[in-house]
């Protein structure tokens, strides 16, 4: 007994504050609207609050980490997601396929509008998803589609089961990335500890766990990936990065910085074990002769080529059964709106706009989205060919600052797209995810109307977000060189 209260008394504090986070996550599962904007903020506050302070606090306790991080997500289990409606069309598109539609093919309004209701529950799945995303063909890749169906195959007419089904697989992707998140971390001899900032952050529980967003699974496949680059399993490594492309897109923009991985990495004798350098870094002794440096070249070069082979016909296999010319023309207008039609929680696209609207009297958004896009491929160029993305710190990093290019120029800067930029920053010093990974719920506040009768976005709120998310990315960049932001993220 005496044992038993001494257990209690030591561990009371990280007791109650389980406890506290689990309750709060629980209100906000069951008891929120995403209207009640205090309430909202509050919350999340709260439980971000108390989640930096667990990770200072028991940073080396990845035992107690680990299981509150799977104990919160539980919190959701059997709650409905209430800061997004996208699952409604991951249900839909899941039930269309067992139903034998390609749902690349068809909008979930060409069926409503003539009274066809070809799958369980269809009015309920229409009137959730809403009338923008019924109108629009899905963009959702392969990967992602299996997923849908399989909350299909067990869950075919509740919608309340088949949101368990995606909330499970999602848990399960996150705890894999977990797993391989640490592998990389003790590879890479960087804190293990520095995962659970991900993990446990409360913005990736209520994003992937609580509103079933599918970049969850995409990372998973991500780091599972790179570890096994890491490990000089580069054949694996290609098709488990397919896997991660086929459930999201977004990884397509990392392909280009894997070039010098493999055209200028050299692997050196030094006392009988091997070691990674750079070009730069080999001394005139250990020089190879031409006809050594040929061969080299030409060996790494056809490595490069079958990475590249291996990633593009795995991903055209998993897109093989949904292939058709139908398809080509709907999959790529509805990925183009993203860039020339959707306008959401932008910062240096808005700045853009408002000159536009200045000089021609109208929303630039076609023309800016193909300017801005090419400028983030620019970028992308330049830290493919122009930067030493190896060893695998470097790598990460160039991930990370062309991720940052990205979602600084898009027009559409949605929350749950910080899940990748918060993966990679636990593998860098960069500190500005983590601070946006707070600040991003501002943009649930964005339509809050003071002064804007039209229902606009409140530019107000979104320039508070990107004041703090730009003035911590400058401190990041100038903290050690101030030369570093000449040298590393000029997005021109």
């Amino acid at each position: 007994m005496q044992r038993n209260l001494g257990l209690l008394k030591l561990y009371k504090t990280p007791l109650l504050i389980t406890l506290v986070s689990f309750a709060l996550y629980t209100v906000f599962a069951y008891n929120l609207e995403r209207t009640q904007y205090v309430k909202l903020v509050t919350l999340y506050t709260s439980l971000f609050g108390l989640f930096y302070w667990l990770q200072k606090k028991y940073k080396n306790n990845t035992k107690l980490l680990t299981t509150l991080a799977f104990l919160f997500r539980s919190a959701f289990i059997l709650a409905t997601p209430n800061l997004s409606q996208d699952f409604y069309r991951f249900i839909w598109d899941g039930r269309m396929i067992l139903e034998g539609f390609n749902p690349y093919l068809y909008t979930v309004e060409s069926f409503m509008s003539v009274g066809n209701f070809p799958i369980a529950q269809a009015k309920e799945l229409y009137h959730g998803m809403g009338t923008l995303n019924a109108s629009h063909f899905t963009n959702y890749p392969p990967v992602n589609q299996l997923c849908f169906i399989i909350a299909g195959l067990f869950a075919s007419k509740s919608i309340l089961g088949s949101v368990v089904v995606l909330r499970l697989i999602i848990i399960s992707a996150d705890y894999g990335t977990l797993y391989f998140g640490k592998k990389l971390l003790k590879k890479l001899k960087l804190p293990v500890h520095n995962i659970f900032w991900y993990v446990l952050n409360p913005f990736i529980i209520i994003e992937l766990t609580g509103n079933l967003h599918f970049e969850g699974v995409m990372i998973f496949f991500l780091v599972w990936s790179l570890y096994l680059l890491e490990k000089g399993k580069w054949p694996w490594s290609a098709a488990v990065f397919a896997l991660s492309i086929s459930t999201k897109l977004m990884p397509l923009m990392f392909l280009p910085l894997v070039f010098k991985w493999f055209t200028k990495k050299h692997v050196i004798a030094n006392g009988g074990a091997k070691q990674s350098v750079s070009n730069d870094e080999i001394t005139r002794s250990q020089v190879p002769r031409s006809d050594e440096r040929d061969a080299s070249l030409s060996l790494r070069m056809i490595k490069l080529i079958s990475f590249y082979a291996i990633v593009g016909t795995v991903t055209l296999f998993l897109f093989l059964p949904f292939f058709s010319k139908q398809f080509v023309l709907n999959y790529t207008e509805t990925v183009a709106l993203w860039f020339q039609k959707f306008e959401f929680n932008a910062s240096i696209y808005y700045v853009f706009r408002e000159v536009g609207y200045y000089m021609r009297g109208y929303n630039e958004i076609a023309i800016l989205g193909i300017v801005l896009s090419l400028m983030i491929f620019l970028f992308t160029l330049y830290r493919t060919f122009y930067k030493a993305n190896y060893p695998m710190e470097n790598l990460l990093k160039s991930m990370l600052l062309v991720f940052t290019c990205y979602l600084f120029l898009s027009t559409t800067v949605h929350p749950w797209y910080l899940v990748t930029l918060l993966f990679l920053s636990v593998f860098t010093k960069y500190k500005f995810p983590l601070i946006w990974s707070f600040v991003i719920i501002l943009s649930y506040l964005a339509y809050i109307q003071i002064g804007n009768a039209n229902k606009s976005e409140n530019l107000l709120i979104i320039f508070l977000e990107y004041l703090i998310v730009y003035s911590v990315f400058v401190r990041d960049v100038f903290k050690d060189n101030p030369k570093a932001i000449q040298e590393n993220l000029s997005c021109k």
